[in-house]
């Protein structure tokens, strides 16, 4: 993936967060409108640690608008035959946030509707190494 920072160093834990669009959204939009949309849609500030993700309304088309110190960094991708296929969002949601796995998921092709994600054990802040608790993904 050209552009894009590597996706395993953005894990949740470490890196910024990851939110989708549920809605389509225009792929005429530049930089300030997609900022907009962050800020009416996601909820989120567009110059904040995160990776915003949008996606055209036949689904052959992704945008990744980011924040980079000094200035927002647009990545576009076209797909020439196919669609991305996005995880399903709750009715009524506006967004979701993803994992970066996820998101890599999507721009490898791979459909995310027909995986499973099984129960992980995951340290909790501020507890001792022992101590671990089973979460469900």
């Amino acid at each position: 993936m050209i552009g894009l920072p590597s996706l395993h160093a953005l894990d949740r834990s470490q890196g910024p967060r990851i939110w989708l669009a549920a809605e389509s959204t225009d792929m005429r939009c530049g930089f300030d409108r997609l900022a907009e949309r962050v800020k009416s849609v996601i909820e989120q500030d567009p110059c904040g640690n995160s990776l915003f993700v949008f996606r055209s309304r036949r689904g052959d088309r992704l945008k990744i608008l980011t924040w980079d110190r000094d200035g927002f960094v647009l990545w576009y991708k076209r797909l020439e035959a196919g669609v991305f296929k996005l995880p399903r969002v709750n009715p009524g949601s506006r967004s979701v946030e993803l994992r970066a796995s996820e998101l890599a998921m999507i721009l490898d092709g791979i459909d995310m509707s027909k995986l499973k994600r099984v129960s992980r054990y995951e340290r909790k802040e501020g507890t001792n190494k022992g101590n671990l608790e089973r979460v469900a993904g």
